[in-house]
């Protein structure tokens, strides 16, 4: 079964109409001043992360510094193209709130990109993150590379035996290859730099990653 059959998007009235086109978003990385569209420079890989809000999920991955080389959120895995935020938040898009990271993996491996997905958040919670309830807020990992889908499936059978440990259930992350991304509007890129008093929800469970070989 698809994540879209389990969000059940039919018996809600199917998902909002398609865009011509895309949202505005920023030229520029707030914080860093990299373009946020591609093409990235030599050596870059990418990889898309859903953890619950974007906001701070984006702010963990521009925090861990050189290796990477922008962020940007947006929207992932559903079935309207080109949708707004209000879109998403019907829960009908079926699209996941996501953070796009381009980072090099020769400075920074992947297994730290998703050493610091697990332990951002609580991956066992279905269709929420804390608070904030809805599809949209799923956690999910979007894979560029076979590569980066067996280091995923790696780090969750790792990560599920250190939660089970600690008393917590299944994690329910999507792991897939990476679908379309669509970029979220102007004011929620690098929205935690912009409005440093800005809400932020996500939460980790407080159990550490076990530690595994990398991936590009």
């Amino acid at each position: 079964m698809s994540i879209l059959d389990k969000i059940g998007l039919a018996r809600q009235g199917g998902p909002p109409p398609d865009r011509d086109m895309p949202v505005p978003h920023d030229a520029t990385h707030f914080v860093t001043g990299h373009p946020l569209d591609p093409p990235w420079p030599a050596g870059c890989a990418e990889a898309l992360f859903g953890m619950g809000c974007f906001w701070g999920a984006e702010r963990k991955f521009w925090q861990l510094g050189e290796g990477v080389y922008v962020t940007a959120v947006g929207y992932a895995g559903g079935a309207t193209r080109n949708p707004t935020y209000e879109d998403v938040c019907t829960g009908r898009s079926g699209h996941a709130e996501v953070v796009r990271v381009a980072y090099f993996p020769a400075i920074l491996p992947f297994d730290v990109l998703l050493r610091t997905f697990w332990e951002s958040h609580d991956p066992t919670q279905g269709m929420r993150q804390g608070n904030d309830i809805g599809s949209q807020y799923r956690s999910a990992i979007y894979a560029t590379t076979e590569d980066q889908l067996r280091a995923a499936r790696a780090t969750r059978d790792r990560y599920q035996k250190a939660l089970t440990q600690a008393g917590y259930g299944a994690i329910t992350t999507e792991i897939a290859t990476a679908p379309a991304f669509f970029y979220a509007e102007a004011h929620h890129q690098q929205y935690l730099a912009k409005n440093p008093g800005g809400y932020c929800g996500l939460g980790g469970s407080g159990v550490a990653c076990p530690g595994g070989d990398a991936a590009s």
